[in-house]
């Protein structure tokens, strides 16, 4: 199977390190004690506690391994190879909805670091995937399940 190329910025790079270390120390730590403190309530068969910290640990260390197997293939951006000519991932975009007159900004950053919320908007999101490769004054359409949103680009910054 191909692993998927994954494409991070800086930050997003300290992000998924940061998290890794949290789950590595403390997290484990939290769980083992919380293991710990169930076992000494005997019986494991109807041991409620104890199989709830063997769920969490579970879910610790799959995270934990997910996040490994992410950063053995990271790509981090280059701040210097991002282009203002054109919209790629590490973009940051203000862009104005048609619809709503209303002006809007963007970062398109690779799938791991998307937070919509937050104005990072995936390279692999409907409106990622339509700004990419757009210019200053152009109009990017975006597929919605109810009508198409039209996006004029602003400006292109890093």
């Amino acid at each position: 199977m191909a692993t998927k190329k994954i494409v991070l910025t800086d930050d997003g790079l300290k992000k998924l390190e940061e998290e890794l270390e949290y789950l590595k120390t403390e997290r484990r730590r939290e769980i083992a004690d919380k293991i710990k403190v169930a076992l000494s309530f005997g019986d494991l068969s109807e041991n409620s506690e104890y199989d709830e910290a063997k769920n969490d640990q579970a879910m610790v260390e799959a995270r934990i391994s997910e996040i490994e197997e992410k950063l053995k293939h990271v790509t981090v951006l280059d701040e210097d190879d991002i282009s203002t000519e054109t919209i790629n991932i590490g973009s940051k975009v203000k862009v104005l909805d048609k619809e709503y007159n209303e002006e809007c900004e963007y970062t398109i950053v690779g799938s791991t670091e998307a937070d919509p919320l937050n104005g990072l908007v995936s390279d692999e999101s409907p409106v990622g995937k339509a700004l990419l490769g757009h210019r200053v004054g152009e109009t990017a359409y975006v597929e919605a399940p109810e009508s198409v949103i039209e996006l004029e680009i602003l400006s292109i910054g890093k």
